[in-house]
């Protein structure tokens, strides 16, 4: 690559990071051609998009990146690195665990998720189980939901009591 190709691969990379908020890290080394080909439809499938990255050319980009501080995850920057970009903060992780049910990688070696750093495979886990904000928004009007539905059915069981009670004394009378 001469140093104007680099210069432009490493702007590219800048927009991309500067764009999202949510980015994995991942060896995709030793792969077969044809898992990593299953590996791009299924990411293209759930909206991520997926890059073969260099390890420097990343650094570099993500030392231009302003606002974010990725941390730790440029220690991971060794061996072959592929990034995963997503809307979506668990995404990624639920399709690398699905993904490695039949293959032993990709492995995780750390993501970014807005603003929170997180190192190593044995993260993947605790990133599966982070909600989307859509699931996050589902909860909230869930709990919200609930009393005010108790408050309705407990005015709507007390009214019949009472009114059968009102009856009752009035059939008395």
């Amino acid at each position: 690559m001469t140093k104007e190709e680099k210069a432009k691969y490493i702007d590219e990379l800048v927009a991309e990071l500067s764009a999202s908020s949510i980015i994995y890290l991942t060896d995709t080394s030793e792969l077969t051609v044809e898992s990593v080909n299953n590996l791009r439809r299924k990411c293209f499938n759930s909206n991520i998009r997926l890059r073969v990255v260099k390890n420097t050319l990343l650094s570099k980009a993500m030392d231009k990146v302003e606002g974010k501080n990725y941390g730790q995850l440029k220690d991971t920057l060794a061996g072959q690195t592929s990034i995963m970009f997503s809307e979506v903060g668990n995404a990624p992780a639920k399709l690398i665990q699905d993904f490695r049910k039949s293959n032993e990688k990709p492995l995780l070696k750390g993501a970014y998720i807005e603003e929170a750093v997180y190192v190593g495979d044995d993260q993947l886990a605790a990133l599966v189980s982070i909600k989307s904000k859509e699931e996050v928004i589902g909860d909230i009007i869930g709990l919200l939901q609930s009393p005010a539905k108790n408050v309705i059915s407990a005015l709507k069981g007390q009214g019949g009591k009472i009114a059968g009670i009102l009856k009752t004394l009035e059939e008395r009378a």
